[in-house]
């Protein structure tokens, strides 16, 4: 299909028309294989890091919640330029579109110089507050500061990945991930165990290698957007800084990564807790069971690209009917397969931790953990396709509001059923679960809300 704007040509990317459940599965499908790849390749690091010891995977661990730090900020600007060049391209304005990836791009080269700049405020105070000591603490820190070097990698690959996951072409992220993928596989003994007169960097050589990909994936990427079918050189050139572009974006993105960040600051809580409750064992078992329940959450992470996509569109070209739409195929999808997701882990619990560490308590605890939690699989469906779908219609702050509330309210409920309790770790399991299932709650009642609100606009514009 090609669409004309001031005769420009846009093609292959309207998702204002036809099958919502045909683009669901264009969008989703490749973005899901691409995503798969992307947690093997963090699978391949957490192995790789149990081969050096305990001591490594509970070290990587604590550091988790910085590097996704740098990972929320990436994610923020990404899902901004999704949503934004989504609505601009339902709308068919293809200046709009250039004027965004130009003003995009040069916050995502702000915040890569800026962060690795700072790095040495906040590293060590971060992991003394997680209880980090000894060389869990030294192995963490190495790790963390060759990932904070990188980060304008990071942050450029989810922006410009958002320019084109905004056009519904997920297929050169997906290619990008599957080629890191095995270069991984090559680059992580390589610069781990000193190959070929290299030196043995043990847990930095795989910050190292992850640093690499992320830098071929901007070259990756970046062609892709340069021969994707909206990209107009001439509009680019023509396009310049605006402080109301930055704005718009800031306004979108900063929900975004805060909502994100939140993510990461409570699981540095969940740390803390379990740290007190149970010892680094336990640690190490609640890192390797994220990334478990990462390969499970997979699929439903293309079905929120899906959605933001679809609805930002949608957005922009004041249809209603199709945005509802989209919101519940979207649960509906992401339920079905959570739904498999928790039947198959369920009974395979240890045998899947056991890839990972073979210590008998390591393996116990991770059982323990995801065999409750996967009560609370299914919430991140309607938690994240709800927050998409408010993304999508430029109401992204209340992403922050239930970040906050998920994150910031387990320093209660922790200290209760932990503490007063006397649950101890149990505790913080449990505390999850509530505290999830009472946030789906309150995220569907709002996004309903804002939906209604929303038609009562659009008819009154017709």
């Amino acid at each position: 299909m090609r669409l004309m704007k001031d005769g420009v040509a846009m093609k292959n990317s309207d998702l204002t028309e036809g099958r919502i459940s045909s683009h669901f599965k264009s969008i989703a499908v490749p973005a899901s294989i691409g995503f798969l790849f992307n947690t093997l390749f963090n699978v391949v690091d957490s192995i790789y890091a149990g081969r050096l010891g305990t001591d490594a995977l509970a070290g990587m661990a604590i550091s988790f919640p910085i590097f996704f730090l740098v990972i929320s900020l990436s994610s923020g600007l990404g899902n901004a330029s999704t949503a934004l060049a989504a609505i601009s391209i339902g709308k068919k304005d293809s200046k709009s579109f250039h004027q965004l990836l130009y003003n995009s791009i040069f916050i995502a080269l702000i915040v890569g110089i800026i962060v690795p700049l700072l790095s040495p405020l906040y590293l060590k105070p971060m992991f003394a507050l997680a209880g980090a000591e000894g060389d869990v603490l030294a192995i963490g820190l190495d790790y963390t500061r060759m990932i904070i070097y990188g980060t304008i990698f990071f942050v450029l690959n989810f922006v410009i990945n958002g320019l084109l996951y905004a056009q519904g072409n997920t297929k050169p992220f997906r290619n990008y991930l599957i080629i890191g993928f095995f270069a991984n596989l090559i680059l992580d003994p390589l610069f781990i165990f000193g190959w070929f007169g290299l030196p043995n960097l043990g847990a930095t050589g795989i910050a190292l290698a992850t640093v690499l990909v992320q830098m071929f994936g901007t070259i990756y990427l970046g062609y892709h957007l340069y021969k994707s079918s909206l990209f107009k050189k001439e509009e680019l050139k023509a396009s310049s800084l605006s402080w109301e572009t930055n704005k718009d974006i800031l306004r979108q993105g900063i929900p975004s990564s805060l909502n994100n960040a939140t993510i990461a600051l409570g699981v540095f809580i969940i740390n803390y807790f379990v740290v007190l409750y149970a010892g680094s064992d336990t640690v190490a078992a609640y890192g390797v069971s994220m990334r478990i329940e990462q390969l499970a959450l997979i699929p439903t992470i293309g079905i929120n690209v899906a959605v933001l996509t679809i609805v930002g569109q949608n957005f922009g070209a004041k249809n209603i009917d199709r945005i509802i739409e989209t919101r519940r195929k979207g649960m509906l999808y992401g339920v079905i397969i959570m739904l498999i997701g928790t039947i198959v882990i369920v009974p395979l619990a240890p045998y899947l931790i056991r890839i990972f560490d073979t210590n008998e308590a390591v393996v116990r605890a991770g059982t323990i953990y995801l065999r409750i939690e996967a009560i609370a699989f299914t919430t991140y469906i309607f938690l994240n396709v709800n927050v998409s779908v408010l993304q999508g219609i430029k109401k992204p702050k209340f992403a922050v509001v239930i970040g906050v509330y998920r994150q910031i309210l387990p320093l209660g409920i922790f200290i209760l059923l932990g503490t007063t309790l006397k649950m101890g770790v149990y505790g913080v399991w449990w505390g999850i679960v509530l505290i999830n299932w009472s946030a789906v709650f309150i995220s569907v009642v709002y996004t309903n809300k804002e939906l209604k609100k929303l038609k009562l606009t659009m008819n009154d514009d017709l």
